[in-house]
């Protein structure tokens, strides 16, 4: 197939670019700059120079593609329009990129046991809202002749494919101890996040192409732990002390509001059957422990 994809020089879209091109997929990737458009090119992956706010562009590489894979921004609307407008009715996949920060409870880490599933999420909150607007009117354009999915990812874990980026959340925690020389977390660190290894998320996409639904939502997660769990194996591989709470102030200094209350601070505990039952997606890695242990530094 021939595919379009945003975000392609970002930790996932360049994971999921490269993991198309090695499955035999042309790919034409939209960057930011033509230092990103050379990194992709030697990646044997298309470049396109643009932004999320070129709309004709995205409409025009939609049009051209066989699917498109919105892996840019899960934020931004006028994006998610132009490249609806372009697919309507086309019959055409369209895999939107969400992320399942979208129920977390910004709990200043503290536990909660609250699991959400794909057929029944909360009404977001405030800060939320915003993005969850998007991946329903992506559900939506099912309607509209276009094969859509929401993908919503959790605490992704594992080094990228292709593309040296980070992912968002573990080397966040990282960099912190790095320079401190202590491993911090949000409050007392009880806070689960489900997660998955970017090589099953790479293949989750993959299968998508395929095999979607249109209209699907999927939660990406084959396990959980805690970020007391996490911290403590990031301390052991560091050869650093116990991991210390922070209070949310602190970690907002460091990380920033939405960093400090959502991506580290909050409980974001989901199941996905869809993937599974729908998909035939098998995760093979579980442990994000084992990982952090093993191969994260």
């Amino acid at each position: 197939m021939n595919v379009f994809v945003t975000g392609a020089a970002g930790f996932i879209g360049g994971s999921i670019a490269t993991g198309l091109v090695r499955a035999g997929h042309t790919v034409t990737g939209l960057v930011r700059s033509t230092e990103q458009a050379n990194e992709l090119s030697a990646l044997g992956i298309t470049p396109v120079i643009g932004t999320l706010d070129d709309s004709a562009l995205l409409a025009e590489q939609a049009r051209a593609a066989d699917a498109v894979i919105n892996a840019a921004s899960s934020d931004h609307r006028g994006a998610v329009e132009a490249l609806l407008n372009a697919l309507r009715g086309s019959g055409k996949v369209f895999l939107h990129t969400s992320g399942s920060s979208i129920v977390g409870d910004a709990s200043g880490g503290k536990s909660s046991d609250v699991i959400y599933h794909e057929d029944s999420l909360p009404e977001p909150t405030v800060d939320k809202a915003a993005r969850v607007a998007i991946d329903n009117l992506i559900l939506a354009a099912a309607k509209d002749g276009v094969n859509s999915a929401v993908i919503c990812n959790t605490l992704i874990y594992g080094h990228s494919l292709g593309v040296k980026r980070d992912s968002v959340q573990l080397p966040r925690l990282l960099k912190q101890a790095r320079k401190s020389g202590v491993v911090r977390h949000v409050g007392t660190g009880q806070n689960i996040w489900s997660n998955v290894h970017i090589e099953d998320v790479v293949s989750l996409y993959l299968l998508a192409l395929t095999k979607n639904v249109p209209g699907t939502f999927y939660f990406v997660e084959s396990g959980e732990a805690s970020f007391i769990d996490m911290t403590t194996v990031i301390a052991e591989a560091l050869n650093l002390g116990e991991p210390q709470d922070w209070p949310l102030k602190d970690a907002e200094a460091e990380w920033g509001y939405e960093m400090a209350n959502y991506g580290l601070g909050s409980n974001s505990r989901v199941r996905g059957k869809h993937a599974r039952e729908l998909l035939g997606w098998v995760p093979k890695r579980t442990s994000v422990v084992e990982w952090i242990r093993d191969e994260m530094v």
